[in-house]
């Protein structure tokens, strides 16, 4: 009857941490006026089944207690407590409990009887609490059987209309308040998908493409090229002496080396080329839609802006950097091709004395003309 919200699952309601998350800690202020809507609304039925049988003066102190009272007791009972978490699950379960004392009381009245037993029970479905709503059933049952054992209470199952009137807001803000929990935490979940996409298609160290996602991007160029001759080319790009600096400097200087040549890759690319870390010190960029000369202008202007680079740690620190060109050819019938002629490149910039850009050993010839 609390409409409690969803919360992380504990390790079970008889061994919680004493300790939890702050979100478990603050489980009770979430629960707090829900607890108050929905007993106050649990209390109107209550009442309008007391009145039907003509035994609310009998039993109306129980009812304020129950109903306007145990909401405000069982805040202040999680609010005081040295585990607020653990003590929220206990005046959960004790609201099981208070309902199973009640069906008999109203005399086993069918309708409210069964309405408020399963908004109780779907309550710890919500929370989320690993077996809660099992935990609370000994509960429910066992102070209900104690109930009709010492009074032994006629059943009288029928409903007056007051009583089917009395019911429908229980149903319909139930209802609305788990509809928009569920949609909260829709949201939620939406929200943390996309921070984890864009996780995975990032690379944490430098901010640029990770490298599955960029070689996607390079895959599609490749297919572009392929069906409409849509040219692109791929540039690998490598720091000179990488790992002399690193073994001097300390890895340190060699992460922000890595993040400061991601920054000065990320400044050059166009807004349509998609720039990634291929590993270690290593990095590429599709150029799409981009004839060699293009991508040359664009390997020459990142190799510049490298060797121009000064870390403010280490400013005697002079990086340069090897840069291989390739096009996209006929020849090429994966990805794995165009990769390795992009290396191939690479391997000639170093090999002819590195700070440079090198093309292909040999130019390609013009793409076909579509017919």
């Amino acid at each position: 009857m609390t409409s409690t919200p969803a919360t992380p699952p504990p390790h079970g309601p008889r061994h919680p941490g004493d300790n939890g998350p702050a979100s478990r800690r603050r489980t009770f202020r979430h629960i707090y006026p829900l607890r108050v809507l929905g007993m106050g609304l649990g209390g109107l039925l209550v009442a309008s089944v007391l009145h039907q049988h003509q035994t609310l003066p009998d039993y109306w102190m129980l009812a304020v207690f129950s109903f306007l009272v145990w909401p405000h007791l069982a805040y202040l009972h999680a609010r005081h407590s040295a585990n607020p978490f653990r003590a929220e699950i206990y005046n959960l379960l004790i609201d099981s409990a208070m309902v199973g004392l009640w069906v008999p009381l109203m005399h086993f009245n069918l309708l409210p009887s069964v309405v408020l037993a399963a908004v109780t029970t779907y309550d710890k479905f919500s929370t989320g609490i690993k077996r809660l709503w099992l935990y609370s059933l000994p509960g429910m049952l066992g102070m209900g059987a104690l109930a009709t054992l010492l009074l032994r209470p006629e059943p009288r199952l029928e409903s007056s209309l007051l009583v089917v009137i009395f019911t429908l807001p229980v149903i319909i803000v139930h209802t609305m308040a788990v509809s928009v929990a569920s949609y909260r935490l829709i949201r939620t979940v939406a929200r943390q998908n996309r921070e984890l996409e864009a996780m995975r298609r990032t690379d944490a160290q430098t901010g640029l493409a990770a490298r599955s996602h960029w070689q996607e991007q390079a895959s599609d160029s490749l297919e572009r090229y392929h069906a409409r001759h849509e040219p692109a080319c791929l540039l690998m790009i490598d720091i000179d002496h990488f790992k002399p600096i690193n073994d001097l400097h300390g890895h340190t200087v060699g992460d922000e080396v890595i993040r400061a040549v991601g920054q000065v890759i990320r400044d050059c690319v166009r807004a349509h080329d998609h720039a990634g870390r291929y590993g270690g010190d290593e990095f590429a960029v599709v150029c799409g839609n981009a004839r060699a000369p293009e991508a040359q202008a664009i390997a020459e202007r990142i190799r510049d802006r490298i060797a121009a680079l000064r870390l403010r740690e280490l400013p005697e620190l002079h990086l340069t950097s090897s840069i291989g060109l390739a096009e996209t050819m006929r020849s090429q019938l994966s990805l794995r091709d165009w990769i390795n002629d992009a290396d191939a490149a690479l391997y000639r910039a170093k090999h002819q004395g590195r700070n440079q850009v090198a093309g292909p050993a040999v130019a390609p010839p013009p793409a076909p003309q579509p017919a």
